[in-house]
């Protein structure tokens, strides 16, 4: 149910333009603060891992925006992308998995601002734990990968979340549901080269998955194996391997191609000042920007394993 007509017109835009969407009440926010410092506290989330990331979560956003009453999830279907690298008379294809782009986010802050122009109500983008708020509102359910998927979307998809004073006639709030074909596959499982996955709890095991050490600026592990590596950032494994992806695992657009001088600096780690501004402007759509400082690193590992 839509709630109310204006909460529904909103949806039917999302809808239009293929994305789909969720309010829920900002009462929510406290639930999702204790939620992931009760996980931290029984120990299931790893300390490095909750000061990298879980950390900046903005659980006091409402104290900044006044009138808050809502928090608008909006999950947007986004590709694994191919970027090409030129160097040394070759061309290396890399892969980033979906949820690092961008310009997606764009996309919906123009949808709303849109929408709620002739209207009193405002929003802004926020820092929330965007996975567990498309699960708990009904939009995503987890995978025993604890990936979240959306229907007819898969895993294949980024969440973006706002706060804003929109009013919340019909909240959505629930329990975390997961995959029921999840209760008898093991493929996420068998795939996992670090056993980051583990039948023994539900929780990953997220300090030990690929994801987390190719955005990581810490050495990796002699345990990791070069070989295990198969993305520029983040990890496809898992999601390759799960049916809840079957129709969206082919899902692949080219993005960009970096030419070899462009190549050779990010391989060397050389500042972003050196490099080229249409190169910048490229590693900013794709989500790379933020993780510059370990891009060198990852790419040489890929392209080890391809060279001639």
């Amino acid at each position: 149910m839509h709630g109310s007509p204006l909460s529904g017109a909103l949806y039917k835009r999302m809808e239009k333009q293929g994305f789909k969407g969720k309010i829920v009440s900002i009462a929510h926010v406290k639930e999702l603060q204790k939620e992931i410092e009760t996980l931290r506290k029984k120990g299931l989330l790893d300390r490095e891992l909750y000061d990298t990331y879980l950390a900046s979560f903005d659980f006091e956003c409402q104290r900044a925006f006044s009138g808050a009453r809502s928090l608008i999830i909006v999950c947007v279907p986004q590709p694994q992308v191919r970027v090409v690298f030129k160097w040394e008379n070759h061309s290396f294809p890399a892969i980033i998995p979906p949820t690092y782009s961008l310009s997606t986010d764009q996309q919906v802050a123009d949808l709303l601002d849109s929408f709620f122009s002739s209207t009193k109500y405002h929003f802004k983008k926020v820092r929330l734990p965007e996975k567990l708020l498309a699960v708990r509102s009904g939009l995503a359910q987890y995978g025993s990968n604890n990936i979240s998927y959306v229907p007819d979307m898969g895993s294949f998809y980024r969440p973006v979340v706002y706060i804003s004073n929109f009013p919340c006639p019909a909240d959505s709030w629930g329990k975390a549901a997961v995959l029921k074909f999840c209760e008898t596959c093991n493929a996420c499982l068998n795939a996992c080269p670090t056993r980051a996955i583990s039948s023994d709890r539900f929780q990953l095991y997220a300090e030990r998955c690929l994801t987390f050490f190719n955005e990581s600026t810490r050495d990796f592990p002699d345990w990791l194996s070069p070989a295990w590596h198969n993305s520029l950032m983040g990890c496809m494994i898992c999601q390759k391997v799960c049916p809840a992806n079957k129709d969206v695992v082919r899902w692949t657009e080219t993005a960009a191609t970096f030419d070899s001088e462009d190549t050779d600096l990010i391989l060397n780690g050389v500042s972003k000042e050196r490099l080229t501004r249409k190169t910048l402007e490229k590693l900013n759509k794709l989500g790379m920007t933020e993780y510059y400082n370990v891009l060198g690193r990852n790419l040489r590992f890929l392209i080890e394993q391809q060279a001639p």
